[in-house]
């Protein structure tokens, strides 16, 4: 897992500029319509925060049970502020590839050793956004389901 490690380390150090590419980034894909108005100075903390936990879900024994609660309040957080789903869902895509393109600029993985070994963090970290995924379109159905039921009929 020292692959993992290096990884989780060149994230968690290097959070801020991270998250402020990733600002960039979500402000001017066309797959992101709803962030292209919103200042960075607010998104830049929100994508710090996830990459500064990135140890917490990453090295969790049971990943399923920290992303649960993570990208739960995640979803909650998205839904209150109006965010459509498939753009919440694209966003944190454009989390998890802004780590990838910083790694590489950054030449994390240099040998062809360490390149192979870089597999098992691509795969523990592409479960974590499996899991993502599940959670914050299950907790998006909630909230929907919930403001159904609470419209006053018409």
């Amino acid at each position: 897992m020292y692959m993992g490690m290096k990884l989780i380390d060149l994230v968690e150090t290097h959070a801020e500029p991270i998250a402020r590419q990733w600002a960039k980034n979500v402000r001017k894909n066309p797959f992101t319509p709803y962030y292209h108005n919103v200042p960075e100075k607010r998104l830049v903390p929100q994508a710090e925060v996830f990459y500064t936990n990135f140890r917490n879900l990453f090295m969790e024994p049971k990943p399923v049970e920290a992303s649960k609660g993570y990208f739960t309040r995640y979803a909650e957080e998205s839904y209150r502020q109006g965010v459509p789903l498939h753009e919440a869902l694209y966003a944190l895509i454009l989390m998890r590839r802004q780590i990838w393109l910083y790694a590489e600029f950054q030449v994390l993985f240099l040998t062809a050793v360490e390149q192979n070994l870089a597999v098992e963090s691509i795969t523990r970290t592409i479960l974590m956004f499996d899991y993502a995924v599940y959670f914050i379109s299950k907790r998006y159905r909630e909230l929907m389901k919930l403001e159904w039921f609470e419209a006053p009929n018409t």
